[in-house]
């Protein structure tokens, strides 16, 4: 993703995130068709709101979303990283 390391379960604060940038403050979930829908996604906006309010921006995809539509899930981080750069002081 232009140029920028992506970590895999990378610890910030109290919470582990399947993929987090720390360049980018981005932290990036895929939760799978293993885990309880309805807790996976109670849990997922509760750390959502914590990580933004420490300035990290939290993404959060379902593995049956990445498998039907993975172009679709690279262009909403892709647009992401691109907002991202446009706001960064130059």
């Amino acid at each position: 993703m232009l140029g920028y390391d992506f970590d895999c379960q990378r610890p910030i604060d109290n919470f582990i995130v399947d993929f987090y940038c720390k360049d980018l403050m981005l932290a990036i979930e895929v939760d799978g068709i293993s885990h309880d829908f309805e807790e996976a996604i109670d849990n997922d906006e509760i750390r959502q709101e914590k990580l933004e309010n420490m300035g990290v921006r939290f993404l959060r995809f379902d593995d049956r979303e990445i498998r039907k539509d993975m172009p679709n899930v690279l262009r909403t981080i892709e647009y992401w990283i691109e907002e991202h750069e446009k706001k960064k002081p130059k």
